[in-house]
């Protein structure tokens, strides 16, 4: 599952179809490059498949991996290419704003998922996110979030399937079934014969190829317009002076595109949507979870909050490139949409060979993306639904094979959810409030659930249920049917968050107030302010290396992207 940072921000233009003049000029040294992607891709399967003799092996990689892998596959497996398009998309409509979904809606997320949460979910040894509702609280609250979160998974590794489809016919020509078949095969290839370690690896590629991909354009689009100055200077004339800053037109009761003010930018985006998925989307924790030890688990996000920090320049520099090359862009008096940024530059700035980096890099986020929802769905679905509801007590093969071939239905479900997706006008704004419906009711849950030992077994399950319910009803009823006026689907998604994360505490405390709760020996572990054997785990050696503590690592991050919002203030 992708991040409000790789989701939040959202196509601009209603028609998600990119502008048919776009066809790149590629050869055939584009397509060597390519096609070796797709070779190296498979054959790291194949090496990952000599690993997997367990199911832990094949579902957690025998939580074997270092930190600095973990924490690479976890940045790249959010970055997919429906952010890198988006974001730019974002950019070129609204310009800086486009830092708040990464230095206020995913750094302290991210932080707080290393400092305080993956000591609960890594210490007490569970296989899965849903896995930690049973412990914490019972069988219906598991089999719930077990549900919700598989079917989640599949409607958005469609997503990445359909926008892959979307940008493989506009830039290649290739029929948009041909696409998702094609990279759908390939995915399914990859996890299939090396389970976790497989997806983990390809995103640790995946991430230097979609770097490489990215900087290119950036250089050569900011030589284009004269540097950043020359950028500001432009943007700013046509634009306005708030285009170029984080906070300008944000105080509350100010118009502006956005639909949010600063207000709803903090608690909409930096606090529920931000750490509702942050800290609760297995498609990320998995990775934290196949860690070598507790030290390497608690590092994986602190380590790619770094990389997170600075890739936003990546997507929105060529958005604020694109606004300037092209100032009508996004609006009818131009061909191209918002949504054309990074492609119209691919077509405008690159030379073949580079062209063929870049065509690559984008295909290789959209697999990132797809690969990351795929590996968690088989995870659930056979750990959280099959092996504990369905067929119970089997030998450990039987739950390998049957992983394998639950990807196998994984990946078809996801080609047909990616032709579902296709009738959806904007996928961003569908992936957010994908995120609105799921994330943030489960993130209530777990956060008054590790904080508050009073509440009780059957506080999850409905806090859960209410949090969708919720959240669902004010998006399809409030919003789509204009019983309130709310400006954009962005502002619709975080008012839905918002309505999901007090529904869902409203009633997980009612509910506790009048049921009991667990015994306090059944909390070990569970809860803020109590350990399990699991989290006394020494750390390996070199661990204890003051470079290597968390809370370093994590207020470094902190600070940092404090730091960053300085320029981009005044």
């Amino acid at each position: 599952m992708q991040s409000p940072t790789h989701s939040p921000a959202y196509l601009a233009d209603p028609d998600t179809h990119l502008a048919a003049g776009l066809r790149l000029p590629t050869n055939a040294l584009d397509y060597t490059i390519l096609g070796i992607y797709f070779v190296v891709v498979l054959g790291i399967g194949f090496a990952a498949r000599r690993s997997v003799k367990t199911s832990l092996d094949f579902f957690l990689s025998g939580r074997s991996l270092p930190a600095w892998v973990t924490g690479l596959a976890f940045i790249s497996a959010n970055l997919g290419a429906t952010e890198i398009l988006g974001m730019a998309a974002n950019s070129a409509q609204y310009g800086v704003y486009t830092v708040h979904w990464y230095w206020i809606g995913a750094i302290p997320a991210m932080v707080f998922l290393g400092l305080v949460m993956m000591p609960f979910y890594y210490g007490s040894k569970v296989r899965s996110v849903p896995e930690f509702l049973l412990l914490r609280f019972d069988r219906y609250a598991h089999l719930l979030s077990s549900i919700l979160f598989a079917f989640a998974a599949i409607l958005i590794a469609g997503v990445n399937l359909y926008s892959l489809a979307i940008v493989v016919e506009a830039l290649l020509g290739w029929p948009q079934w041909v696409a998702v078949v094609v990279a759908g095969a390939f995915v399914l290839g990859y996890i299939t014969l090396g389970g976790l370690s497989s997806a983990i690896y390809n995103e640790v590629l995946q991430f230097f190829v979609i770097l490489a991909a990215l900087i290119p354009i950036v250089v050569l689009g900011l030589k284009r317009v004269g540097g950043w100055d020359g950028l500001s200077d432009s943007l700013e004339k046509t634009h306005g002076a708030d285009f170029m800053t984080a906070w300008g037109g944000t105080g509350i009761g100010s118009d502006n595109p956005l639909g949010a003010n600063w207000l709803t930018i903090v608690l909409g985006l930096g606090f529920v949507l931000s750490f509702g998925y942050w800290t609760t989307n297995f498609a990320e924790v998995q990775r934290a979870l196949s860690a070598k030890n507790l030290s390497a688990a608690q590092r994986t996000p602190l380590i790619a909050a770094f990389p997170k920090i600075f890739i936003v320049f990546l997507v929105m520099i060529p958005g604020l490139v694109a606004a300037v090359l092209v100032p009508k862009i996004g609006t009818p008096d131009s061909d191209l949409q918002y949504n054309d940024a990074i492609p119209y530059l691919m077509q405008e700035l690159l030379p073949n060979g580079v062209l063929g980096i870049a065509v690559t890099g984008l295909i290789a986020a959209f697999m990132a993306g797809m690969a990351a929802n795929v590996s968690s769905f088989n995870t659930v679905f056979t750990t959280d639904i099959w092996a504990k509801y369905v067929v119970k007590g089997r030998e450990d093969t039987y739950y390998v094979r049957f992983g394998r071939l639950i990807t196998a239905i994984g990946v078809g479900a996801s080609i047909g959810t990616a032709f579902l997706a296709s009738s959806f006008s904007n996928i961003m704004s569908y992936l957010q409030a994908l995120f609105s419906f799921f994330n943030v009711p489960m993130f209530v849950v777990f956060i008054i659930g590790m904080f508050w030992k009073r509440a009780s077994m059957k506080s999850g399950f409905w806090g859960l249920l209410a949090g969708t319910t919720a959240a669902m009803i004010n998006y399809f009823v409030i919003y789509m049917q204009g019983v309130i006026d709310i400006p954009s689907d962005q502002g619709a998604n975080f008012v839905s968050a918002i309505a999901g994360f007090v529904a869902g505490a409203v009633v997980m405390v009612t509910v506790s107030l009048f049921t009991k709760p667990k015994p306090a020996e059944d909390l070990q572990g569970l809860v803020y302010g109590t350990r399990s054997p699991g989290m006394e785990e020494p750390p390996a050696a070199g661990d204890d290396a003051w470079y290597r503590r968390p809370a370093l690592l994590g207020w470094s991050a902190i600070i940092l992207a404090a730091a960053c919002y300085i320029p981009f203030s005044f």
